[in-house]
């Protein structure tokens, strides 16, 4: 019994996967003309995924993300209750042989995921750092000696700090590991309004093209 429960929960994330996934096809096609970043951008608006890769030879998004669903377990004694199942996704968006961007999802191993959880961790703990600075440390130098202190873990690779107006813009290569068998990470832009002194701060954070991050 706990099985099949087990098994439909894993089978309505996949079924949710696809029934969203064409519209974030859509949502491309409206996109037009856009350059990577944007579509990109449109990709993380409708998948939320970490980790999202740009194929320009295929002409293909692929968008990395652990999903999860919830089902109560029974048993024969007390201890049963709700249970979390995750499930690995790649959503593909591509735009050959035709004209408009078609979509496709495919279940993976679990730990092809695994990276872009790390990476997504990472990217909660920058913009918190960043949030916290100071405008005057708003610069690379600041940027990168508050995401790596002791200038020794190498998981964030700033790559530029540009102020426009009240506006700052951070662009970040955030590693998942160092080993060799670990991806490379994610190329993100950090954006922070500079509010005067005691105004609420906030700072968003958006996966961009690789080639943005020239250590990628």
């Amino acid at each position: 019994m706990n099985d099949q429960r087990r098994e439909t929960a894993l089978s309505s994330i996949l079924r949710q996967a696809r029934r969203t996934a064409p519209g974030t096809a859509r949502a491309l096609d409206a996109g037009g003309a856009a350059g990577t970043d944007a579509l990109t951008g449109v990709v993380w608006q409708h998948t939320r995924a970490p980790v999202i890769t740009y194929d320009p030879s295929r002409r293909a998004f692929t968008a990395l993300v652990s999903r999860s669903a919830v089902y109560d377990e029974k048993g024969l004694f007390p201890g049963g209750g709700p249970v979390k199942v995750d499930r690995c996704l790649s959503y593909t968006y591509s735009r050959l042989p035709g004209p408009e961007w078609t979509s496709k999802v495919t279940v993976r191993d679990r730990d092809v995921c695994r990276p872009g959880l790390q990476i997504s961790k990472r990217v909660a703990l920058a913009r918190l750092r960043i949030k916290n600075l100071y405008a005057e440390d708003l610069t690379r130098p600041g940027v990168r000696r508050a995401l790596d202190p002791t200038g020794h873990l190498r998981y964030f690779e700033v790559e530029d700090a540009v102020r426009r107006g009240r506006t700052v813009t951070v662009t970040v290569l955030v590693r998942a590991g160092l080993e060799a068998s670990a991806p490379t990470g994610q190329c993100y832009r950090f954006t922070r309004r500079v509010e005067p002194d005691g105004a609420e701060r906030s700072v968003t954070a958006v996966p961009v093209a690789a080639s943005r991050c020239r250590a990628a």
